[in-house]
């Protein structure tokens, strides 16, 4: 127990090599991540027409956006300047617990978006009676706290843990999974929940979303003969290109057997990863939001009025 210690800093040791491809690499989608999400934030909060259910929905979506990208990007992009690697264990579990938040929020609002193309698609009679602006208001209220409820279980669990003279991390941030392979104490709780609760929070609003576009599949089948399948596609194109990117790389990474880390199994997951928690992150505000014409002439409107 003498080489055992719940306080001794980490070391982040992903991409320790081609800095100077890297660095302008991870700087550049960071900017464009924060200037994308900060547009959506602006736009619709400075536009009162925009203070409905679905772009309630789109500011939640870049909010957890914005948590997901600054949770990682800036110790990232400081570690391939600097060439410190090091990272406090404190410094690690907020990591966790605010990558784990941002993940869950991103989840559960995609799902919240496909109920509301299901219903504007499906029950479009139904439409303003169904989802409305204080149901959204406690639906998103509902996401946020239960998520903050998952992230400081993970946490806590992560805290109790043990570490030996091992701290070096495969990776670019703190993240459940590799923390618990570095451990010296039994993590076979930490395993079970993660396994478990955790894989709950990926499946359950993976499953609202297949189902729900199951039905609109059905929908926009029957709209064939009307001519509605364009507006259908057009309307849900941009949300399932959103879905499959986050979940077509989060499913592979935590929704594995524990004991798959050799090298080559570590290589896929960063890849995967980055491609979750950084690409997706910074394409939707772009392939999603910014598409949108009310947005974009509310920005035009916005930045017009403050150029006079």
């Amino acid at each position: 127990m003498g080489n055992q210690t719940s306080t001794s800093d980490f070391l982040l040791l992903a991409f320790s090599s081609h800095q100077e491809v890297l660095l302008p690499l991870f700087l550049t989608l960071y900017l464009a991540a924060l200037l994308g999400n900060l547009l959506i934030l602006v736009a619709i909060g400075l536009d009162p027409h925009l203070h409905t259910p679905m772009y309630v929905l789109l500011v939640n979506l870049s909010l957890a956006d914005l948590f997901f990208t600054s949770t990682t990007m800036p110790r990232l992009v400081h570690a391939l300047q600097t060439g410190d690697r090091t990272i406090t264990h404190s410094a690690c579990l907020a990591q966790v617990f605010f990558f784990l938040l941002a993940g869950n929020v991103d989840s559960y609002v995609l799902a919240a978006m496909a109920w509301d193309r299901y219903v504007a698609i499906c029950r479009p009679l139904h439409y303003a009676t169904v989802v409305t602006l204080p149901r959204c208001v406690v639906l998103l209220g509902t996401v946020w706290v239960g998520a903050a409820l998952h992230s400081l279980l993970h946490t806590f669990l992560t805290a109790r843990l043990s570490f030996c003279s091992n701290r070096a991390l495969p990776h670019f941030y703190c993240d459940v999974y590799p923390l618990l392979r570095l451990a010296c104490s039994d993590t076979s709780l930490n395993f079970l929940v993660a396994l478990i609760e955790g894989g709950s929070t990926i499946l359950l609003p993976a499953a609202c979303i297949f189902t729900s576009y199951a039905y609109i599949g059905a929908a926009v089948y029957r709209l064939r003969a009307t001519g509605g399948v364009r507006k259908a596609l057009a309307t849900c194109g941009s949300h399932l290109s959103v879905v499959g990117l986050f979940y077509g790389t989060l499913v592979g990474v935590y929704l594995q057997p524990p004991d798959q880390h050799d090298t080559e199994g570590r290589d896929r997951d960063l890849v995967a990863t980055v491609m979750f928690s950084v690409v997706a992150p910074t394409l939707n505000p772009y392939i999603y939001s910014l598409q949108n014409r009310e947005i974009k002439v509310s920005l035009a409107r916005i930045f017009k009025v403050n150029m006079i």
